[in-house]
């Protein structure tokens, strides 16, 4: 067993034990395992990229990345990380300048590829006025959007997609896990987990979103070798984060700032979601955690850009 994937098996021990404090809903109270499921950022998964994140390097863009060409304000070549030990996909969870008091907001765009009924009868995957308060506020950011996202909601995936506050990141079309067993999440094969992000950048594409970068989100943030491997032509830097915001399903959005305001270092990545009938306080809490931490410093910026250091 290597490294990783015994940081894995531990780490997902620990969300599932700890999922009130650490989960989605940390710090806000704790979901059913289904429901963290499908928003699909347990907070353990961040150690888990440790030993890949430590071996690989910064490096220039990779040719033949999947992303379009991007709208000015975005990177033309977005920098990606060399690949990791036996060529397995690099992961990213952290700046390796940590002095610097950068912070890069990310924002998980969740919808699982059989969740259209529901959006059908009125249930919103997604969140207006979140992307309203961050261009308000201009606050530089990164969303991981699925591809079902994408087509559930084209308008919104152009207009975050052209707009060079944004660039987005591709979370899967399906938001099936990548490795098994990951929150009750119906898994994939590693010809089926290839596909499915070649059909996300699709679906980013077909909506018209051009402000793409070659970054990739694991469902669940879940991920051992053999997902990394399956992952390693499509040429994307995985990533996860550092600081968990615990807004899934959260009711309380001091209790969501609070969190994330203890948690930031710099060089840190926060996940967030921008799914309101999931993560309904979440743009609430931004505009407590924008001023503050510009208060303390810090300035706000992509994930590419933290890449890029």
């Amino acid at each position: 067993m290597t490294n990783s994937v015994r940081k894995v098996a531990a780490a997902a021990a620990t969300a599932v034990l700890g999922a009130a404090l650490a989960g989605c809903g940390g710090g806000a109270g704790a979901p059913d395992a289904g429901r963290e499921a499908r928003m699909g950022t347990p907070a353990a998964s961040a150690s888990a990229s440790a030993s890949a994140s430590a071996s690989a390097s910064a490096s220039a863009a990779a040719s033949g990345s999947p992303a379009a060409s991007p709208q000015p304000g975005a990177p033309a070549k977005p920098p990606t990380m060399a690949p990791g030990p036996n060529g397995l996909t690099p992961v990213f969870e952290r700046a390796k300048q940590q002095t610097d008091k950068t912070v890069a907001l990310t924002f998980d765009a969740d919808m699982t590829s059989d969740q259209g009924p529901r959006a059908a009868d009125g249930e919103h995957f997604d969140n207006p006025a979140l992307i309203s308060t961050l261009r308000t506020l201009k606050v530089p950011s990164t969303i991981f959007m699925t591809g079902r996202w994408a087509e559930e909601y084209p308008d919104q995936a152009k207009s975050i997609g052209t707009d060079p506050n944004f660039e987005i990141a591709n979370h899967s079309y399906s938001h099936h896990a990548f490795k098994s067993p990951c929150y009750g999440l119906p898994a994939l094969d590693a010809a089926a987990a290839r596909a499915d992000v070649d059909r996300a950048f699709a679906a980013f594409r077909q909506a018209g979103a051009v402000n793409t970068v070659p970054y990739f989100r694991f469902p669940g943030g879940c991920y051992d070798d053999q997902a990394l491997r399956a992952l390693s032509t499509a040429k994307v830097t995985a990533v996860q984060w550092d600081v968990v915001s615990g807004d899934a399903f959260a009711k309380d959005p001091g209790a969501v700032a609070e969190q994330v305001l203890t948690g930031v270092k710099p060089g840190s990545v926060v996940v967030m979601h921008c799914t309101r009938s999931a993560a309904p306080v979440t743009e609430e809490a931004i505009q407590r955690i924008v001023p503050e931490l510009r208060k303390r410093g810090y300035r706000f910026v992509k994930v590419s850009e933290l890449i890029g250091k």
